[in-house]
């Protein structure tokens, strides 16, 4: 198979047409061809939300699952061009992401969405007053309650933990004590071999696709991008196989647990 082409370019009634093929037929030659349409615009908008972190090829999936959203929820009747919709869709979905992925701790969504507005009282209301603002006066700002300012500020320590590299203490010849050096750790080698034994028996029931999908992406730990271009094939193909092949493992696995109980 070869390489999905590149900068696509439809008119606006062309992209209707596939949209309402989708939706009214589920039609995935048609969802095919509207993700190799929208790939770059998604990578455009990944790399401007990705600079700074390791979050990319995250960043990517989540782009696409909004796409596929908006081809799914986009309403023709509008007559509005489909990215004028679909644009700021992408963007709310990394946006949830990453304000979910840059907490340490799971703390409530209001959390969330209160700490940085707190932080920005804060600084304003510093400046404004030249000390450190009370609590009854962010909370008055805010429009919540003393309780909830409180609640938010004990919650937020948890956007970003202290790093087990960060140094703690000297050591006596001078050296950084970080830690991570006084923290014992559980060898995982014997639970590895376990799980490599363990897919293995079970890989007989994937074709040999299948096999090579589950290899590079688990074991090789390869990105689905990756594993497209050696295949031929698209990323979303890959990752649909992926789920695929996983969700037959899983069976597989389950059949011999029920096996083993028997015996």
């Amino acid at each position: 198979m070869t390489k999905p082409p590149q900068n696509v370019k439809r008119t606006k009634e062309e992209t209707y047409a596939l949209i309402r093929d989708f939706q009214e037929n589920e039609s995935e030659a048609a969802q095919t061809l509207l993700v190799e349409q929208y790939t770059n615009l998604i990578g455009s908008i990944a790399r401007k939300y990705s600079k700074g972190r390791n979050l990319h090829e995250d960043i990517v999936q989540v782009g696409m699952i909004g796409l596929l959203s908006s081809i799914r929820r986009f309403d023709l009747s509008t007559g509005n061009p489909f990215e004028a919709y679909l644009v700021p869709m992408v963007i709310g979905e990394i946006k949830r992401f990453l304000r979910d992925k840059t907490w340490d701790v799971h703390v409530p969504r209001r959390i969330k969405e209160t700490w940085p507005k707190l932080n920005g009282v804060v600084d304003e209301l510093t400046n404004r007053y030249q000390r450190s603002p009370k609590i009854p006066e962010i909370a008055e700002h805010l429009g919540i309650s003393e309780e909830d300012v409180l609640e938010t500020m004990e919650l937020g320590k948890g956007y970003q933990t202290a790093s087990v590299d960060q140094t703690i203490e000297t050591g006596s010849d001078g050296s950084g004590v970080t830690a991570l050096d006084v923290i014992g750790s559980e060898d995982k080698g014997y639970e590895k071999i376990d799980q490599q034994l363990l897919l293995e028996s079970v890989l007989h029931v994937l074709n040999d696709r299948e096999k090579r999908i589950i290899q590079s992406t688990i074991i090789e730990n390869k990105s689905q991008r990756e594993v497209g271009e050696l295949l031929g094939i698209s990323q979303m193909h890959v990752s649909r196989m992926q789920k695929k092949a996983i969700e037959k493992l899983r069976k597989a696995l389950a059949r011999n647990q029920r096996q083993d109980c028997s015996i």
